[in-house]
């Protein structure tokens, strides 16, 4: 048998570009660009994806601020306790018509480490809503830019951080790493 010698096309595109094809009008890729088209197309999986997550839905409907309480005495009766167990106290601020409030409401909920971590707090929800602000209690606070807001006073009802949770989201939800770092560091 004598060598098989294939013929090849060439062209130039309007870009001016050198183009090769075989005969029968197929392009023939390079390795590089083939490695290109598999990255691009695990790339747009990966994206599509994106919008799948494992977190828990919201529920919206659940009630888990109660515009009822009175949250100066919530957080008196919090100074007690947390003077009585040696804890720092936890102020979680938001309201019912949240989203984001729900999102973390349920990551605290269901992540076996946070949920322990949070033991380690005394955990009073202050409610913000239409007609339930609870500015004079937060006026005793810094300026909360959005909600859910957390803020970490201590035994004696002295602030000791002001976090916007914002910082603790990663995409669509927030971070368990994150909100479990912020816990840890200041648990008593």
């Amino acid at each position: 048998m004598g060598d098989v010698t294939r013929s090849h096309r060439f062209f130039t595109n309007s870009f001016g570009q050198i183009s090769n094809f075989e005969p029968n009008g197929c392009k023939i890729l390079s390795m590089k660009s083939l490695a290109s088209i598999i990255a691009l197309l695990a790339v747009t999986v990966a994206f599509a994806q994106g919008g799948q997550t494992n977190h828990p839905a919201v529920n919206m409907s659940e009630k888990i601020f109660d515009p009822a309480r009175d949250s100066a005495k919530d957080i008196a009766d919090a100074v007690k306790l947390a003077t009585k167990e040696n804890k720092h106290i936890l102020l979680d601020v938001g309201g019912n018509w949240c989203p984001w409030c729900h999102k973390l409401d349920s990551l605290f909920n269901s992540d076996k480490d946070i949920a322990t971590l949070l033991k380690q707090y005394v955990v009073v929800k202050v409610d913000f809503s239409q007609g339930h602000e609870n500015k004079e209690v937060l006026a005793k606070y810094p300026k909360v830019a959005g909600y859910p807001h957390l803020f970490v006073i201590d035994k004696s009802g002295k602030l000791i951080q002001s976090q916007d949770t914002g910082k603790l989201e990663s995409g669509d939800h927030h971070d368990p790493a994150k909100v479990t770092e912020f816990l840890k560091k200041y648990a008593k």
